[in-house]
């Protein structure tokens, strides 16, 4: 540090330009969920409907299987992994994973083809990490995962969004990806199953995406929303005890969430509730609604009047649409889309009802 005036002045500067900071705050989804929690009613005795969240541990249906549980906790017992790790995990892990996923591949993995990392956020990070260059550019999906986004901005990508297509079961827009992609293009984002949209991409529809990008000369970086997360060829597994992943896939109990898929629907009130279970994303038809600016305003009245949560698009890229999770019990699933119905009806325009 340096003195100025008799007082002392830091040498270093924040990293991130002001729009960075910003674009790492705005994409805190846990933090919209903060505010629909504040706007509850707190005379409503009614539990909470939690269809905006997307962990599924909290309700018994989901529970980890106990082969899952148990090499975790035989791994703790044992005391052969407490200790500090290689920082790319530990060697009896990274071959089970690349035995694994060999059953799958072409080609043939071995064990420093495989980094665990802690979680995908981590997984996220080094990969961006990697590729981040003064004047590189990425190409990110819209509607998407806004984590990638705020690491992207802080790695100093110029980030460009292409647009995932409603119609088409959220297929990635191609034509518009080609139309992006220049020579400081150095990869694309793809997430499979999808991210916040609940679809599974078709083999055929993959293999267009990877001519695309090989077509442009860049990376494909696919980030599956169960599971693993590959860059190039070198896959990124998140294990929170690395450990245990041995006794785990040796009994064949690596588990995936479960994936529904996404097809585009109208109005709430037109539908019945049940038609929900076909879609994660909904777009919301305003000029049918009295009193509802926007999906952030729709997202706060539901909350308030019903108790029930769901995610505003906004949060995801998606300006006036909303997404909501199954990764709840059938009961609170049915209970909530019949309080979303309720919520519509009562905020319907009179001749939406009529028709």
């Amino acid at each position: 540090m340096s003195m100025e005036n008799g007082s002392k002045k830091w040498r270093f500067q924040a990293k991130n330009s002001q729009q960075q900071q910003e674009a790492l705050t705005t994409a805190n989804i846990r933090g919209v969920l903060g505010i629909l929690m504040g706007n509850l009613d707190p005379k409503d005795k009614r539990p909470v409907i939690p269809l905006s969240h997307g962990d599924p541990s909290a309700f018994p249906c989901f529970r980890t299987t106990s082969a899952a549980e148990d090499a975790i906790v035989d791994a703790l017992k044992s005391a052969k992994h407490n200790h500090y790790s290689p920082s790319v995990g530990l060697l009896p892990a990274r071959r089970a994973l690349a035995d694994y996923m060999n059953k799958d591949l072409p080609y043939k993995l071995s064990p420093d083809n495989v980094y665990l990392t802690a979680g995908c956020s981590h997984a996220i990070e080094l990969a961006l990490t990697v590729l981040a260059q003064p004047g590189n550019n990425i190409l990110l999906p819209r509607p998407g995962f806004p984590y990638t986004e705020a690491i992207a901005a802080s790695c100093g990508f110029e980030v460009r969004h292409f647009d995932l297509l409603p119609e088409q079961g959220w297929e990635v827009d191609l034509e518009a990806v080609e139309a992006l992609g220049d020579e400081n293009t150095v990869a694309m984002v793809i997430i499979n199953p999808g991210n916040p949209c609940g679809n599974v991409y078709s083999y055929e529809h993959l293999k267009k995406v990877a001519e695309t990008a090989r077509k442009l000369g860049i990376i494909v970086i696919a980030d599956e929303v169960y599971g693993h997360m590959a860059f190039g060829s070198t896959p990124f597994v998140p294990m929170g005890v690395f450990g245990s992943v041995v006794p785990v896939l040796t009994l064949g109990s690596l588990s995936k969430r479960w994936i529904v898929p996404g097809w585009r629907m109208g109005w709430l009130v037109t539908n019945d509730p049940t038609d929900l279970l076909r879609d994660s994303g909904i777009e919301l038809n305003l000029s049918d609604m009295e009193d509802i600016n926007d999906d952030i305003d729709f997202s706060l009245k539901l909350a308030r009047e019903e108790s029930t949560f769901v995610l505003p698009g906004t949060t995801v890229g998606m300006k006036n649409w909303f997404r909501i999770s199954f990764a709840v019990d059938p009961a609170t699933l049915e209970d909530g889309l019949e309080r979303m119905k309720a919520f519509c009806l009562r905020h319907a325009k009179k001749q939406t009802i009529l028709n």
